[in-house]
């Protein structure tokens, strides 16, 4: 699907997204991110030169190691290309979202642990599609290869969205527990 575009236009910034998620042979997931930004224009820096057209300002991965309940086990960060010779230096406090979960209040905690000063934009926002990311391969792995999904327990995606809403037939069909008849 396309969007209409009712102008002429010309392309100046390109912000690529890509995440992925692995088992590993011990059990345990790789959560992939990277996040690239170029220009389409050659510009003057400051602290980096001549930077050509299509060089990358950014270019950041994070990898989070998770066990089936979403903790976060480890953390590992790369930045390759950064706008300023200090930016690196913000690495290893992401090593501060270790014992995180990924659920309820997840965002809140990112930011607490590396928001602002603590950390570097790019890389915080990065973690959130890694979030779903996280969902999307362990929830969505273990629901199609049998593996017990404890029912007992409310799930983490409880209210986030309007199919997970506790008054829909969602929950009400996968999670009978935590469905709540809406009042009409």
């Amino acid at each position: 699907m396309t969007i209409n575009t009712p102008y002429k236009r010309e392309k100046i910034h390109n912000r690529n997204v890509h995440c992925e998620g692995f088992l590993r042979e011990d059990g345990l997931w790789d959560i992939e991110g990277h996040l690239k930004d170029t220009k389409t224009y050659s510009f003057k820096s400051d602290h980096r030169g001549n930077v050509k057209a299509g060089t990358a300002i950014h270019d950041m991965t994070i990898r989070l190691t998770l066990n089936d309940n979403l903790k976060i086990l480890d953390v590992i960060t790369i930045m390759d290309n950064y706008p300023y010779s200090i930016c690196p230096e913000v690495i290893p406090n992401f090593k501060s979202l270790i014992g995180l979960t990924i659920g309820r209040g997840f965002r809140k905690n990112v930011y607490l642990k590396v928001g602002g000063t603590k950390g570097c934009t790019h890389l915080v926002e990065l973690l959130f599609p890694i979030a779903t990311t996280a969902f999307q391969t362990v929830y969505s792995y273990n629901s199609n290869k049998n593996k017990k999904i404890d029912t007992s327990k409310a799930p983490s995606l409880i209210n986030s969205c309007y199919s997970w809403n506790e008054n829909n037939e969602v929950i009400k069909q996968y999670f009978p527990n935590f469905y709540v008849k809406k009042n009409k």
